[in-house]
């Protein structure tokens, strides 16, 4: 079971109780689910019992157990165990890697993004006259869009021309903003970004929180290890490489369980959580306007990959097996997470480097 699969199970479960009668509530549209923070347990957490409980004038814990008692029993489902003020804490049957790598295979750089196209949102976001604040909005007015928004974006004066051009920052329109714009003021650039180029300026300007002083440097331009930028990038063009390698060799990926041991087994392990929390992170990042939430999650998602992409290929005369294909996938399948990451950040994923 997927997280979007599981997701829409617990929200079944909501409805089943509020047409049993044992809840009264408005059911939401979407229920987000996690791997379990501290005190959890299980494979994947939600909080939805704390949302629910004030509005079915109950407290989380009386929510949580009506909801638990739906949710056991449910294909898929081993266990639920309520913690804390009312977390529910769902065991899988199984990783459910195959079915987790599958998904995003199928829905490509769209993964993550909203199933059923708008959701009614509608969002004026506004940014003063500065590129900083421009290029935010533009990443903004992307991630708010992957979730189903209609986004609107203004700027208080005409963009300067390098900023819509060369970083490619969209704005439809300058001038007063309306009452309901949310306006964006991040830190100010120091100093031009522009001299960086498109893809290195943009980072240089997002990867840092909105509170958080932006460093326009060339360090965003080397190839090396401490270039956060530069190990996204090399990663998803290493995933790009074993695929081309693995058809050389006469195999291609395909989404399985995953039961290799050893070595190999750990470095799949971190891979997967991470993977699955994408659509997570791509709903937070946009309801707190916070691309840089975005940026960080890629430098994590790249730095496992990293650890798994040496055991993707057969070495010596060892011949492909089913194992290989699936850690085939797994690259695949991150560097897919990436490529469709860089893209809502304004940035391009090249295939080599």
């Amino acid at each position: 079971m997927t997280p979007v699969e599981l997701s829409r199970t617990v929200l079944r479960a909501v409805r089943r109780a509020v047409d049993g009668g044992e809840l009264s509530v408005a059911v939401p549209g979407r229920v987000v689910v996690a791997p379990p923070g501290p005190g959890g347990c299980g494979d994947y957490a939600t909080n939805i019992a704390l949302q629910l409980a004030r509005p079915a004038g109950r407290s989380a814990d009386q929510v949580a157990e009506i909801l638990r008692a739906h949710l056991l029993g449910t294909p898929g489902v081993t266990d639920v165990v309520v913690t804390g003020p009312g977390f529910l804490n769902i065991s899988l049957c199984d990783s459910g890697s195959a079915a987790l790598v599958e998904e995003i295979l199928r829905r490509g750089r769209r993964y993550g993004w909203a199933e059923d196209g708008f959701t009614g949102e509608i969002v004026q976001l506004h940014a003063p006259h500065e590129v900083r604040a421009v290029v935010v909005m533009d990443a903004v007015s992307r991630l708010l869009r992957s979730q189903g928004a209609f986004v609107r974006s203004t700027c208080e004066a005409r963009p300067e021309p390098e900023w819509t051009a060369l970083l490619d920052a969209h704005v439809d329109a300058f001038g007063t903003p309306a009452p309901l714009n949310i306006t964006l003021r991040p830190v100010p650039a120091p100093t031009d970004p522009t001299p960086l180029g498109r893809d290195a300026a943009r980072w240089a300007l997002l990867y840092p929180a909105a509170h958080d002083r932006p460093r326009i440097t060339d360090e965003h331009l080397v190839q090396r290890e401490g270039n956060p930028l530069f190990r996204v990038r090399y990663t998803h063009a290493r995933t790009q490489a074993l695929s081309h390698n693995a058809a050389d060799l006469g195999f291609t990926a395909e989404p399985v369980e995953l039961t290799a041991s050893g070595d190999v087994r750990h470095s799949v392990i971190p891979v997967i959580p991470l993977l699955a929390d994408h659509p997570r992170v791509l709903a937070q990042a946009a309801a707190d306007r916070a691309p840089d939430r975005l940026a960080r999650h890629l430098v994590t998602v790249a730095d496992a990959a990293l650890t798994l992409l040496p055991g993707v290929l057969p070495r010596g005369d060892e011949k492909p097996s089913a194992a290989h294909r699936a850690r085939l996938a797994l690259a695949e399948a991150a560097g897919t997470v990436l490529a469709g990451g860089l893209s809502l950040l304004g940035i391009d994923a090249p295939d080599h480097i």
